[in-house]
C-alpha cells in the first residue's frame, strides 16, 4: 500500500468516527492499517502531523492524535 492511499484511509476513518470521538491513541492507527508494521504507521502519522493533516493533543499524561481543527478542544482554542 502506498503512502497516499494510507493517508486517505486514515483521514476517511477519522472523519467517520469524528461524530463520536475526535482524538485517538497511536495504537488505534495500527488497527486502521493492519498490513503495515507499527513503525511504518508511526512514521506516517508523524509525517501527517508535519503536513498539518493531523495534530497531537496532550493532557499532560497522555498524548493523543486527531484531525487538525476537529473536536471540542479545537473549538475551545478558537474562542480563546
Amino acid at each position: 500500500m502506498d503512502i497516499e492511499e494510507s493517508k486517505k484511509i486514515i483521514v476517511e476513518k477519522l472523519t467517520k468516527k469524528s461524530k463520536t470521538k475526535s482524538k485517538f491513541y497511536l495504537k488505534d492507527f495500527y488497527k486502521m492499517i493492519p498490513d503495515e508494521k507499527p513503525r511504518a504507521v508511526k512514521n506516517l502519522v508523524n509525517q501527517m502531523v508535519k503536513e498539518e493533516i493531523l495534530e497531537y493533543w496532550s493532557s499532560g499524561s497522555t498524548t493523543m492524535i486527531g484531525l487538525k481543527g476537529v473536536g471540542k478542544q479545537a473549538s475551545a482554542e478558537d474562542e480563546a
